[in-house]
């Protein structure tokens, strides 16, 4: 019971989603109609994009370009500023949360031994911070993006267009706080580990060239299912392995939620209600319900209820600010961190601060200063 428990709060996300979806087979009846509700061109976009994000992170690409670039910076601000921004602009292309897998493990190992313990939780809080909103400028940076982008029909011009301004207040933010709360700028005391940097260069091509092959899916020129395809086969053949390394557990989330939203959509009495109170209010809605359900599920949810697909990317993604739920690319940091912590609990070097706490009023602080920005865009128009 332990053991299933745990599993069930590691994947708390995909069984609620589970459990709502099969409560609405309850109310609506399963029929022919429950083979619209699946959005297959989301799926297998997302599938192929982290199908290749995960071949290029095994042949070590992401590792070789932060040391190549770390091995350029020396002291504790300098690395925290660079592994920020690299946060920023990679989750742009990669994802936030691919971002954070790969980069937060790296911070970790280069800053523990200036012995700041405070400083690198607090760079991590940044790092988290600046892949959330580094991933908001493109329609590939973050799950609900895709989805919103796919479910609007929203060119990529744009898309690009609407969220320029946040990026740039967004890139600002990162670089303030970094300079705020990363103040020790001391040399770093011991070479930090150095990874091989023997990696494939045909591999490398190859997942580059199929990288941009996905995008042009994206952007309508290729049909997903010959992108589906041609991904898989040629996977297939490079790295079976990196078929393990795909988050299925978001794939089979989106499912359930498509399940429930199309039976929702079904209920006229909770349509009718939920749509006068989001269309309403799109954008403080959307932030708001992020705060509860994480920006992803709340995107898919309210996309049932407005037609004002631009409020809902701007909402969502300032909602992945806030709590630590706001974004479930957050609890990656956070566990991280948490690991961290434990095995150094008794080093005397504060390794207790409260991570919450912070991670609260940094996002907090944040998202204010954005929701700021949206309210002085929404004046002028």
């Amino acid at each position: 019971m332990q053991k299933i428990f745990s599993i069930i709060k590691s994947n708390a996300i995909l069984v609620i989603s589970g459990l709502l979806a099969l409560l609405s087979c309850f109310i609506v009846t399963p029929d022919r109609q429950y083979i619209g509700y699946i959005n297959s061109r989301v799926l297998a976009i997302l599938f192929c994009l982290m199908l290749i994000v995960a071949a290029l992170s095994r042949i070590g690409t992401f590792n070789v370009l932060t040391n190549k670039l770390l091995s350029k910076v020396k002291t504790l601000r300098g690395i925290s500023l660079l592994m920020s921004l690299m946060a920023f602009f990679m989750s742009m292309f990669l994802t936030n949360d691919v971002s954070l897998v790969t980069l937060v493990p790296f911070a970790i190992m280069v800053l523990e031994p200036f012995g700041e313990n405070r400083k690198l939780m607090y760079t991590l809080i940044i790092m988290t911070v600046a892949a959330n909103l580094g991933s908001m400028l493109t329609p590939i940076g973050n799950p609900q993006n895709l989805y919103l982008y796919e479910q609007y029909k929203i060119g990529l011009g744009e898309f690009l267009y609407l969220m320029l301004p946040y990026s740039l207040l967004s890139l600002a933010i990162v670089v303030t706080l970094t300079f705020i709360l990363i103040r020790e700028t001391k040399e770093l005391p011991k070479v930090a580990k150095q990874y091989d940097e023997h990696i494939s260069l045909m591999k490398l091509l190859i997942y580059i060239a199929l990288f941009i092959f996905n995008i042009l899916t994206v952007v309508g020129v290729v049909h997903y299912l010959v992108s589906l395809l041609v991904t898989m086969v040629v996977m297939m053949i490079m790295d079976r392995r990196a078929f393990l390394k795909v988050d299925y557990n978001l794939l089979l989330t989106f499912v359930f939620f498509f399940i429930l939203i199309g039976n929702i959509g079904r209920m006229e009495a909770v349509t009718g209600t939920l749509s006068g109170l989001v269309s309403r209010n799109p954008v403080p809605a959307a932030i708001l319900s992020s705060q509860i359900i994480s920006n992803v599920p709340a995107a898919m949810l309210l996309s049932a209820f407005t037609k004002d697909g631009k409020a809902l990317i701007i909402g969502t993604n300032l909602g992945g600010l806030g709590t630590l739920i706001a974004s479930m690319a957050s609890l990656i940091t956070y566990r991280f961190h948490a690991s961290f912590s434990k095995n150094n609990k008794d080093n005397g070097n504060g390794i207790q601060e409260n991570y919450i706490l912070n991670f609260t009023w940094i996002n907090v602080a944040a998202l204010l200063l954005l929701f700021g920005l949206y309210l002085l865009l929404s004046l002028k128009h």
